[in-house]
């Protein structure tokens, strides 16, 4: 039977997750409930498609247009997230996705088209690679405590009980403010523009139990708090910050153990420490917990012209901006902060 690409409407959502559940390169990431987060909380405009043959799902594509006078015209799969890219189950399935892709680049007239792809896929001379930027941190944790704590290198473990020890506790629940709260301060700190509360709003309802928020307690006073995803057997920490006294009392090490912890005693077997730009401070401390870096295999189809988008902080152009955004009254970071991060993606 021959392969057809349809748009992912209501009555496909189903028979969408399914497909990605069934894969096991499909990510959470892949999660139909996507397009509605994208398109509520950004207002971009979502082309999620997906191949189909002898009635059966055989490829999705999770594709959204991010267009912004600031940051340009990209066709992204997926927005906001660091997986996400084509995913299929065949080679025709993959091409006739590809093709679509192509085809959506001419009629939207982006710039480029990106593919977040967690694994290589076969090569494609119309796509390019990107030079080494990314790579996402995955390990394997038990349920035993003991054993995931001693697998934890010497001199990270010993900040983990630092935290036990100052009597740190951690509370899951669903407060967005507590988390935007930690989130917002943490990432002005880095000089990066916040996401909105509402936005995390969104997360939770479009996710529901597949999403959480753990928060770390120092005398009853939240010190730092992460917002969780969980989807087959993994639990990945997703959006996570911390306050200045998070940083003297071990809060944000103690709360990655603490989510690790919390999730091998509901059965979860994979912790996803998440992407990092290679030579950052964060891909530091995601290793210095003994996870291995492994690269990721992001891919673009670029208009007649066009360069490979490149909006992230080790851009030498952004270094004011971001030098300037750090010394921002947090009021001020936090109502200018989402109506810029929305155009990166």
């Amino acid at each position: 039977m021959p392969i057809t690409v349809r748009t992912l409407d209501d009555a496909s959502v189903p028979a969408w997750d399914a497909f990605v559940d069934a894969m096991p390169e499909g990510t959470f990431c892949h999660r139909a409930a996507w397009a509605r987060v994208i398109e509520t909380a950004f207002g971009h405009r979502t082309f999620y498609a997906f191949a189909e043959q002898d009635g059966a799902v055989t490829g999705v594509l999770p594709l959204a247009q991010v267009k912004t006078r600031l940051f340009g015209n990209t066709l992204i799969s997926s927005p906001f997230c660091v997986y996400g890219g084509l995913l299929a189950a065949d080679a025709d399935s993959a091409a006739a996705l590809e093709a679509h892709a192509e085809a959506l680049l001419r009629t939207t007239r982006a710039a480029a088209v990106e593919l977040r792809d967690r694994q290589p896929m076969a090569a494609n001379g119309a796509w390019v690679g990107r030079p080494d930027l990314y790579v996402t941190f995955r390990k394997q944790i038990e349920a035993d405590h003991d054993r995931n704590m001693k697998a934890i290198p010497r001199k990270q473990r010993a900040m983990v009980r630092k935290g036990i020890q100052y009597g740190l506790t951690s509370v899951s629940h669903r407060d967005t403010a507590v988390l935007h709260r930690a989130y917002a301060e943490s990432v002005r700190n880095l000089g990066t523009p916040v996401f909105s509360r509402r936005y995390f709003d969104i997360l939770l309802d479009a996710f529901g139990e597949s999403a959480d928020v753990v928060t770390i307690l120092d005398d009853g006073q939240p010190i730092a708090s992460v917002m969780n995803f969980y989807f087959r057997e993994e639990v990945l920490p997703y959006y996570g910050g911390g306050t200045a006294r998070a940083r003297h009392r071990a809060g944000n090490d103690f709360m990655y153990w603490e989510v690790m912890r919390r999730a091998a005693d509901r059965g979860y077997r994979l912790f996803d420490f998440g992407r990092s730009k290679i030579g950052t401070g964060a891909h530091a401390f995601k290793h210095n917990w003994g996870f291995a870096p492994a690269p990721l295999h992001y891919r673009y189809r670029l208009a007649p012209g066009a360069a490979i988008p490149d909006h992230n902080p080790m851009n030498p152009k952004y270094r004011l901006f971001i030098e300037t955004w750090k010394r921002l009254p947090l009021p001020i970071a936090n109502l200018l902060g989402p109506h810029i991060v929305r155009g990166l993606g």
